[in-house]
């Protein structure tokens, strides 16, 4: 344990700290009155407001549109479920900035709204709300649907024969059931939409500000460092709020339930009202989950493949290299923050598995989720500001991008290979110790043949997220070599339908290249039960 939590104390923790003393520490002296003032301002408490009341209506229109998809994959059987499955989960994987621009070509100028019925929704709450349940869509479809379908449902059935009507023996039998993990699901939601920084930045343009992108713009345009320091202390607060009931549901939801095989549970589809659901799902992927991707896919292709030909040219301004470039040091950047993020998460993994794990070591457990939660502007800014003196002076340093991105993939990594590490029966690695192995071998002839696959799927979710990292990396990525996200966000910036085209086709790159890790993660499933 003393690994990762050195390298959060170093890499997360410090950089942190390091902007927040930075902005309210004077003379070496504290300056908290500032936290009020900066508080009281009109301006940021708009901004505190629009945050709150987006998440919680992204988080409720991502209820009401992904539970009935819910509820049909975890009860009903359907040729291509797998394959559909997969296509719910690539939005998840997606960068938040791919997202923003599939829905701008979309909704915004010249796109598809525009051209048909000249309507356009960038600049507009509904671009934000509609691409945040694109983007959440799988996290309630995955985390309810998959206890839905392990749930029995003689349960419900015997309701319905003391007398129940479906709707009553649903809400009576089966609502009690999913609530821990629709309640689990949907501060998943509300914490990712709480913290959305891709999206709005794209969509919302000057008129919409959550705490992210504030902290993003007090920082980088108005270098007024002592809001961002205060906006920092006041998400770093709510983030932990939310991961502290985040952590007590998903205690409950590990209560003794009466659970089957998944597949016992799914029937092909009887009636007209299950096939008038199946077919409204249907119907709903393919408007919000398949269309803005193909529209993105259409606008790059706009006169050809010009713009992708366009994309190996430097115009020796915003970009001192062509933009092509940015997907290979992409790919190199990812592959190692998925090194570092499987050796750290790994490793934490493994300590938090121990049975005789003490308070402060599981305690540990919900301090990897603050990565998620805290903003990835700060880190990234922190990292300028912590690690620019010796013995770590890494300003210079190519290295500083990976690390960013670990920190992102390092709770992906926990969370997949917890579950099977302590699954693993401790008298395995009893009998193996009392015939002499060491540690490092029993590790390797008793765990890992049991969490190969695990460990392959936490590689997978760490190399996609790492990907698509942007907040932390927009501070970071040298000019000379951008990231596949940052590259799209400097396109974006620049005027001229050339730009837009060309961040169409980088944007398009980098959907493939997450979508084919995607569906490798999906053939690497160690379970049917669809959860993450």
């Amino acid at each position: 344990m003393a690994v990762p939590v050195a390298f959060f104390a170093v890499f997360f923790a410090w950089p942190v700290a390091a902007i927040v003393a930075r902005g309210l520490k004077a003379g070496g002296r504290w300056r908290l009155g500032r936290i009020a003032d900066v508080v009281g301002q009109s301006d940021i408490r708009h901004v505190l407001w629009f945050t709150t009341w987006q998440a919680l209506a992204s988080t409720a229109l991502t209820l009401l549109v992904a539970l009935p998809a819910a509820y049909v994959f975890a009860r009903l059987d359907f040729p291509g479920k797998n394959v559909l499955r997969a296509v719910v989960t690539v939005p998840f994987v997606l960068p938040t900035v791919v997202v923003g621009t599939a829905f701008l070509a979309l909704v915004g100028r010249g796109g598809l709204l525009d051209e048909l019925w000249g309507v356009r929704l960038d600049t507009t709450v509904w671009a934000i709300l509609l691409a945040h349940v694109f983007f959440n869509y799988a996290v309630v479809v995955r985390t309810v649907g998959g206890l839905w379908s392990q749930l029995d449902p003689r349960q419900e059935e015997a309701a319905r024969m003391l007398g129940a009507s479906p709707l009553g023996a649903w809400r009576k039998v089966t609502l009690p059931a999913l609530a821990p993990a629709v309640a689990a699901a949907a501060l998943m939601v509300f914490l990712f939409t709480f913290t959305s920084f891709g999206v709005v930045q794209i969509l919302g343009g000057p008129t919409f500000s959550t705490l992210e992108v504030e902290i993003y713009r007090q920082t980088s345009e108005i270098f007024d460092l002592t809001t961002a320091a205060v906006l920092t202390i006041v998400q770093f607060v709510a983030v932990g709020a939310i991961l502290v009931v985040h952590a007590w549901t998903v205690r409950r939801r590990e209560s003794a339930l009466r659970l089957v095989a998944p597949e016992t549970t799914a029937r092909r589809p009887r009636g007209a009202g299950q096939w008038a659901l199946f077919g409204g799902v249907l119907v709903t992927l393919a408007v919000l989950l398949v269309l803005p991707p193909a529209v993105l896919v259409r606008r790059s292709l706009d006169g050809g493949f010009g713009y992708y030909r366009a994309l190996g040219d430097a115009d020796g301004g915003t970009f001192l290299v062509a933009p092509i470039e940015s997907v290979v040091n992409s790919l190199q950047y990812a592959v190692v923050a998925t090194a570092v993020a499987l050796v750290i998460g790994g490793l934490a993994a493994a300590a938090l598995a121990r049975r005789d794990a003490g308070r402060l070591v599981r305690g540990f457990d919900a301090l990897l989720m603050l990565p998620l939660g805290v903003s990835a502007v700060t880190v990234g800014f922190g990292f300028l500001i912590a690690l620019d003196k010796p013995p770590l002076d890494l300003r210079q340093s190519w290295i500083l991008v990976p690390l960013a991105q670990a920190l992102v993939g390092v709770p992906f990594v926990v969370r997949t290979m917890l579950p099977v590490l302590r699954a693993v029966d401790e008298r395995l690695r009893e009998a193996a110790t009392v015939l002499g192995a060491s540690p490092w071998r029993v590790w390797r002839e008793v765990d890992l043949p049991m969490v190969r696959r695990a460990l392959l799927i936490a590689a997978g979710f760490a190399f996609a997220v790492s990907l698509g990292e942007f907040g932390a990396t927009v501070f970071i990525a040298r000019p000379d070599n951008p990231t596949l996200p940052v590259a799209v966000a400097r396109l974006l910036s620049r005027p001229g339908d050339l730009n837009y085209g060309q961040a169409m086709a980088l944007s398009t790159i980098l959907m493939v290249v997450c979508a084919v890790a995607l569906l490798v993660l999906e053939r690497l499933r160690t379970d049917r039960t669809g959860e993450f």
